[in-house]
């Protein structure tokens, strides 16, 4: 095997492509069934015939481009650890409940983004969703995510969210976003560059604005209130680092639906070897790459989301560059062209502006509680972590020895970029200053009975004892 590409959405399906067009032997490997990742995610088969959006239209030209290819596909394929042995990656893979192993010289990670929530009181709440999840819901389903819905969340999602819970039936109490129309002014000259995403952004808000739906600018959820099942959410003004400062408002509603931002899954890059850096732009951890997505580990590239948040325009573009680059390692055509690494640049901006409008605040933080659950899986509260830097621990590592922060299945996926926050709020330091946690195989829960298939005791090496 020539590239093995981990990763079926827009950057990796096209990074996939791009090899194999090259002529390079090229195996794609992805969680879902169908290549499109989340932005381009298919219909369930229940509601083929729903009418199209311009995702699901991208998303069937993606995956009739890669039905048509040369490329190996392992759909429905999870990766949980990832080793280099003698010019060799080495991917351990988890299907159909059973383990297997998969070969390639070169290795393209296209592990694209997660949501990230901030911890706020009543966030576990069954009924509070992320925007994320709300959004492959309505993309796989064409299911609004509740009845009486407040959406909550930066950045363009937020909108093209609330815009779809009311085309799906649901209404929406109120649209909650901690962004100004100041901020939304200066991603101006961006949007100019790109005028048909602003005109359909546009026509989200006209469409929200006939409906009479409440914008709140500058606010967000503080809480969710209801002891089984969300009945309703408190919404307060923030001051320009999204500290709550206003007076508390509530809204009756059966769901709200909430997210802070993108974070670039880069989970298994660094389990490959690769180091991060800050995203001034994003605020956010993001994996070292050049131009073309080469890394400083020989071998291995990287594009999409999963490098640095950059949005669906770049994605694309991204996987083109870095499948080509990943070709042309293996003596297989001349790289990416000037020209398309400079289309992506032009995309990329794009999306760092969109990016910038949900880079986390300091003042955000703030909305977890003593009493909030910060570690979902563990059940770790704000003001166990804090006892805990209180008593020394400095790092995420430090935090999770001595709490069980981040231990449980996700692996701290959903709580390290709160935790680090906490870090430096209360050893009053600037939050890039806190480096994420280590990363250690598994990158996914793994059954026992997967690893232990095929075990026999008596193959053990056991020495005959010896005579008496």
């Amino acid at each position: 095997m020539d590239i093995a590409v981990l990763g079926a959405g827009p950057a990796g399906a096209h990074a996939a492509l791009a090899a194999a067009n090259a002529g390079a032997a090229v195996t794609l490997i992805d969680d879902q069934p169908a290549p499109g990742g989340q932005v381009w995610r298919a219909k369930s088969a229940a509601i083929l015939s729903a009418p199209a959006t311009p995702e699901s239209l991208a998303g069937d030209a993606l995956r009739g481009a890669v039905a048509a290819s040369p490329v190996e596909r392992m759909p429905s394929t999870r990766v949980w650890s990832i080793e280099r042995h003698d010019g060799l990656w080495t991917l351990h893979l988890l299907a159909d409940g059973a383990v297997a192993t998969l070969r390639a010289r070169k290795l393209i990670l296209a592990a694209g983004a997660r949501e990230f929530v901030q911890p706020f009181p009543g966030w576990t709440t069954p009924g509070v969703v992320g925007l994320a999840g709300a959004t492959a819901t309505m993309k796989r389903d064409q299911v609004a995510p509740g009845r009486r819905v407040v959406v909550c969340g930066t950045g363009p999602l937020v909108f093209f969210v609330a815009s779809e819970v009311r085309r799906l039936g649901g209404e929406v109490a109120a649209v909650v976003t901690a962004n100004s129309r100041s901020d939304w002014l200066a991603a101006l000259p961006a949007m100019a560059r790109q005028p048909r995403l602003a005109v359909r952004g546009a026509r989200w808000l006209a469409d929200l604005a006939l409906a009479g739906v409440p914008v709140l600018w500058r606010h967000t959820v503080t809480a969710a209130t209801g002891r089984d099942r969300v009945d309703g959410v408190v919404v307060r003004r923030v001051d320009a680092d999204h500290r709550a400062v206003g007076t508390a408002r509530h809204f009756s509603a059966d769901t709200c639906v909430i997210g802070h931002g993108l974070l670039p899954n880069v989970e298994p890059g660094r389990l490959a070897g690769i180091g991060v850096q800050r995203d001034a732009v994003a605020g956010s951890w993001c994996l070292e790459a050049g131009a073309d997505g080469s890394t400083m580990v020989d071998g291995l590239f990287v594009c999409g989301d999963g490098a640095a948040v950059r949005g669906a325009l770049a994605a694309p573009l991204s996987g083109e560059i870095a499948g080509r680059a990943a070709a042309a390692a293996s003596g297989h055509g001349d790289g990416p062209s000037d020209a398309l690494i400079r289309r992506h640049r032009r995309a990329a901006r794009f999306g760092a502006a969109m990016a910038s409008l949900s880079r986390p605040r300091p003042g955000l933080a703030a909305l977890a509680t003593a009493e909030t659950i910060v570690c979902r899986c563990e059940g770790v509260t704000r003001g166990a972590i804090e006892d805990e830097i209180a008593s020394g621990a400095g790092t995420c590592g430090a935090v999770k020895s001595g709490t069980r922060a981040g231990m449980g299945p996700c692996g701290g996926r959903v709580c390290s970029t709160a935790i680090m926050s906490i870090i430096a709020a209360v050893r009053d330091v600037p939050v890039e200053t806190v480096r994420p946690p280590s990363v250690r195989p598994p990158l996914t829960p793994v059954p026992v009975s997967a690893l232990a298939s095929g075990f026999r005791y008596e193959d053990l090496p056991i020495r005959q004892p010896a005579p008496l």
